[in-house]
């Protein structure tokens, strides 16, 4: 969004809630920032200013205001549409990849130097990659505070702050309060329901079709791993430090969170995967109106405004679903994964398989540590290399594909990651054998979030198109669908809604 102060102002002025998130407002005669639906008084014009991220207004010596939140704002729809440098580094950066590898681990994956990728965020978000990093810690930070009883040492540790003074310096300088009086502020604490079990909100721009995203996960939920419970999602999660398990409730302007992480350090990556597999920071309106223009979708958008795109909270697990997939029905796939992961969990128990050097019935040491019968993340690519031959339940063709991709990914030949470069991992992916452009093009529209993928061959979106009255051959529907950009992977939910 181009900082223009006139529609910045207007959209301020009238507390529009689309555009949380997309800028902030700073305010320099009180030394506040806020979000644009900020309820207090509209500022003068001559004592405000406008900042890309909240990491620029804080670099401007602003404290964010505690009656509006803007740190907890969702995030710019801009980080889901665009496949740049820039975009790749802050989806990145709400991974936690700076506070794991810092700013040269964060620049190696992007392919540029450091130097470089300073200059390039500080010329669009205000700030550097450190300072965004900062931000999010303290927002992170925040969280700990006020929904745990931690000590304040562990929740400094636990939101990546080097020091117990860095962070005391870092929570003063953005809520101008000290972290002891923090909590104090928020009343008394609720204890948690269990260790490294947390509860927050998780915004989003409304209207939210909820009842569509817990319909698309409930058909392909698999035992172990996924559930959809009395209108919660359950799931296992694979994090960069160990296990965790999220319940995600949606409500009027939210989606409730409940997280269960080993390490607490894993808060910021398990947010933002939630976050990405909801689709939470996507902006409706503008999507909804662009499809709306077309006749033959607008009684279905005026019908179930907020279809949002289910993204993945794995790229690898959502390669492999895509391949086993490929020509088959939903129910045929979840049964070939359900016996996949059943296959897994022999060889954790040393039931069967090819580790040799482990006695029968001792477990494997696992990444996740669960206990028995709770939910786990989906098996890893190295993992998935262990399993044999007769634990895929494929045709040979398949299973022989499944492997090429797990060695690619555990190889590093492959980030499947939402910030690796799109077109690139596209590119080797197309490269393997038995992967075509469906499979592809699946993997760009929910593991990598492109919001412009058009699946033309795929039965179930001719069936939908057909349904609405469209051309339903892939060459006609392709070529009708240019009216759809640049939401094409939003209109390819509603037609597979439609059949």
């Amino acid at each position: 969004m181009e900082m223009d102060f006139e529609r910045c102002y207007r959209a301020v002025d009238s507390r529009d809630q689309r555009f949380d998130g997309w800028f902030y407002t700073g305010v320099t005669s009180t030394g506040i920032y806020c979000r644009p639906s900020c309820p207090a008084t509209t500022p003068k014009r001559q004592n405000v200013r406008f900042f890309p991220s909240a990491a620029a207004a804080q670099g401007a010596g602003l404290r964010a205001c505690r009656r509006c939140r803007p740190d907890a704002a969702p995030g710019s729809p801009q980080w889901d549409v665009r496949a740049d440098v820039v975009g790749r580094a802050m989806r990145l950066i709400a991974d936690g990849v700076v506070d794991r590898d810092g700013v040269p681990g964060l620049a190696a994956r992007l392919g540029y130097t450091e130097r470089h990728l300073h200059r390039m965020l500080r010329a669009e978000m205000g700030a550097g990659p450190l300072a965004l990093a900062r931000a999010q810690r303290a927002q992170t930070a925040r969280i700990l505070i006020e929904t745990t009883g931690l000590g304040m040492a562990e929740i400094a540790f636990a939101a990546g702050f080097g020091s117990v003074r860095q962070f005391n310096d870092t929570v003063r300088e953005v809520y101008a309060i000290a972290p002891s009086e923090l909590r104090a502020a928020r009343g008394r604490h609720q204890a948690p329901v269990g260790a490294g079990t947390l509860t927050l909100r998780l915004a989003y721009r409304a209207p939210l079709h909820a009842r569509a995203l817990l319909d698309f996960l409930s058909v392909r939920a698999l035992p172990g791993v996924e559930e959809v419970r009395d209108g919660t999602y359950h799931r296992g999660l694979r994090l960069p430090h160990g296990a965790g398990q999220v319940a995600l409730t949606p409500a009027d302007g939210h989606v409730a969170a409940t997280l269960r992480l080993a390490d607490l350090r894993d808060l910021a990556p398990a947010v933002a995967r939630c976050r990405r597999l909801l689709d939470l920071d996507a902006d409706p309106v503008a999507i909804d109106a662009t499809l709306a223009a077309d006749p033959a979708l607008a009684p279905a958008v005026a019908a179930e405004p907020g279809i949002r795109v289910p993204r993945a909270v794995d790229g690898f697990e959502l390669a492999v679903r895509a391949i086993i997939g490929q020509q088959v029905s939903v129910t045929s796939a979840r049964t070939t994964l359900t016996r996949l992961l059943a296959a897994r969990d022999r060889l954790d128990h040393g039931i069967g398989g090819p580790d040799g050097d482990r006695t029968a019935g001792q477990p494997r040491d696992r990444h996740d540590g669960d206990q028995p019968g709770s939910l786990r993340g989906f098996p890893s690519a190295e993992e998935m290399l262990g399993v044999p031959d007769e634990g895929f339940g494929m045709p040979v063709g398949r299973r022989e594909t499944v492997r090429a991709l797990a060695r690619a990914v555990a190889d590093g030949q492959l980030d499947l990651a939402s910030g690796g470069d799109r077109e690139e991992t596209v590119r080797r992916l197309l490269a393997l054998p038995g992967i075509g452009p469906w499979t592809a093009g699946y993997l760009a529209m929910r593991a990598f979030g492109d919001p412009d993928v058009l699946l033309p061959t795929d039965l179930a979106v001719r069936r939908g198109a057909a349904a609405l009255g469209l051309p339903d051959t892939a060459k006609t529907l392709d070529a009708y669908a240019e009216r759809w950009r640049p939401w094409r992977s939003y209109a390819t939910i509603r037609l597979w809604r439609a059949a």
